[in-house]
């Protein structure tokens, strides 16, 4: 199937897990994972009507998206990647949003130059849901003193949690576990939800799913 056939598949199955769920389908955001695909792939998606999307690096990102953010206005960026704390002004300038917020050094970087953006950048921290060494992330008994620390020492506004649960476990636990955690902090927004389980994801409250290969195909 073509990109603009399978994101109507992906938004058909977000419709029913939103309807069995009990939520309505305007309380979740499909972000279309394109990393690694060029231009020409991301833009019959585009096309279908899709504005949301998510890409994993900075320096890729700004190769590529300017031109189609000018083609598609209305069109949204979210980080879901690492961030580094030197490509911090870089991804700020760039994108709407920032899923990976995980370390002081990175919470110092945004605190300097979000002031001089002159635009509001949604942030989102990454809670390491399985405690994995190989995984960024806060580890869930931290989270709440990192938010404190992220609002009240750097002065920073957080949205919402997200997770990538371990790939070789159930990951329906890992989504109660941060959106418990949200819960308890005052936090709306939950990113958590890929190709694989982004149906699950919404069962437990996601309001934003990665979606990336059920969209554009292996990599």
């Amino acid at each position: 199937m073509s990109a603009a056939a399978n994101l109507a598949a992906v938004e058909a199955e977000i419709a029913s897990a939103c309807k069995d769920a009990r939520r309505e389908r305007s309380e979740v955001t499909l972000i279309a994972v394109s990393k690694t695909f060029e231009a020409e792939a991301i833009r019959p998606v585009l096309s279908a009507g899709q504005r949301v999307f998510g890409e994993n690096r900075v320096q890729e990102a700004k190769g590529k998206w300017p031109a189609l953010v000018d083609e598609y206005p209305g069109t949204e960026l979210h980080l879901i990647g690492p961030l580094q704390s030197n490509k911090a002004k870089d991804a700020v300038a760039l994108f709407d949003a920032i899923h990976s917020v995980d370390r002081d050094s990175l919470c110092e970087a945004l605190s300097k130059v979000l002031p001089q953006a002159g635009r509001k950048v949604e942030l989102f921290v990454q809670i390491n849901t399985g405690e994995e060494p190989q995984k960024a992330g806060i580890a869930p008994q931290d989270a709440d003193a990192f938010l404190v620390a992220c609002r009240e020492r750097w002065g920073l506004t957080i949205s919402g949690l997200m997770c990538i649960p371990p790939v070789d476990e159930a990951p329906a636990p890992h989504f109660a576990l941060c959106a418990k955690i949200a819960k308890r902090n005052g936090l709306s927004k939950l990113s958590m939800g890929m190709s694989a389980d982004f149906a699950t994801a919404i069962q437990f409250g996601a309001t934003h799913v990665r979606v990336g290969s059920a969209i554009f195909g292996h990599r």
